[in-house]
């Protein structure tokens, strides 16, 4: 078995009395995309500079690559975008990328011919005589993106990199996430975005109020939820389902969207017994499928119970 590019044993760490990871163990295998879920403030950031050594757990270990965290051997070999975008806004942009290429030990005119290909890659090459202040924000973190891949790291670790960005542009960064896991490396992608994490994610784990409620790879995930579960598009009469979807002898939960809804069934509930209270109550059907539970209805069944998190706005959950 390879060695983890990530291991996090009982790792807690606190501030002022506030536990914000909380025993937390995970490893993040070589190779492939791991996905680290929850809401805004479950303790993912957090977790996140405790791997990268910005900040020192209270209890714990954390090793990467099968060495000691804080070895400064092992800064280039890593790649960090953070959640925080933070440029030096008076730069020019070509200037910055060298300039952080130089950081991790690129020569200048190395350094110059990765920018000026990511620049292209990421099609803002056009702005790189400008100012980074002259940027809009979703260019600057393009720009953060190349500097956090200039040096061609082995372990990629990304803090929410598509918040913010337009469905063009973080389509974009999304190719260049999967084709760095395609060509053997590790990518760590911290996000609220469950539907992004199913799409690309080989493992997941899943964190609530600092502790991990869920983990494996997504398979595992999904089998480890149980139940059964069928997905519903409405034609019409949806008023009238109503009645049947807050049935607890046929309905265990419901994720309602309005004109769609994922449902779990109540235990030794089959499907067909659904399908004809529908029926039977005029509901129209657009769709009614047997599918396996998502992450975002595995995410709101762990995460959504906790009041503490009910306040947070509606992205945080999305």
């Amino acid at each position: 078995m390879s060695t983890p590019s990530v291991s996090v044993e009982a790792v807690t760490k606190r501030f002022a009395g506030h536990t914000a990871v909380s025993r937390l163990s995970l490893q993040v295998p070589s190779g492939g995309i791991y996905g680290l879920l929850g809401p805004n403030g479950a303790g993912k950031s957090t977790a996140i500079r405790l791997v990268m050594g910005i900040l020192e757990p209270d209890e714990g270990r954390i090793a990467l690559f099968g060495a000691e965290r804080n070895s400064r051997r092992l800064s280039a070999r890593i790649g960090y975008l953070p959640e925080e975008r933070g440029l030096y806004k008076k730069m020019k942009v070509l200037d910055h990328l060298v300039f952080l290429g130089e950081t991790r030990g690129i020569s200048r005119k190395d350094a110059a011919q990765r920018a000026q290909a990511w620049l292209a890659r990421l099609e803002i090459a056009d702005w790189a005589q400008k100012k980074v202040e002259d940027l809009s924000k979703g260019m600057q973190q393009k720009v953060q993106f190349a500097g956090a891949l200039l040096h061609e790291p082995e372990l990629v670790i990304l803090d929410e990199p598509f918040s913010g960005l337009d469905p063009i542009n973080a389509q974009v960064m999304k190719d260049i996430v999967v084709e760095i896991a395609r060509s053997g490396r590790t990518v760590l992608l911290s996000t609220h975005v469950m539907e992004q994490a199913e799409r690309m994610c080989d493992r997941v784990a899943i964190i609530a109020r600092g502790q991990l409620v869920a983990n494996g790879t997504v398979a595992q995930v999904k089998a480890d939820f149980g139940g059964r579960h069928v997905a519903l598009g409405f034609a019409g009469g949806r008023e009238r389902a109503d009645a049947i979807l807050a049935d607890p002898r046929l309905i265990a939960r419901v994720d309602d969207y309005g004109a769609s809804a994922e449902l779990k069934l109540a235990a030794g509930v089959e499907p067909d017994k659904l399908l004809a209270a529908l029926v039977q109550a005029g509901v129209g059907l657009r769709r009614f499928e047997v599918v396996e539970p998502s992450l975002q209805a595995i995410f709101v069944a762990k995460v959504g119970a906790d009041p503490a998190l009910a306040s947070l706005p509606a992205g945080a959950a999305a």
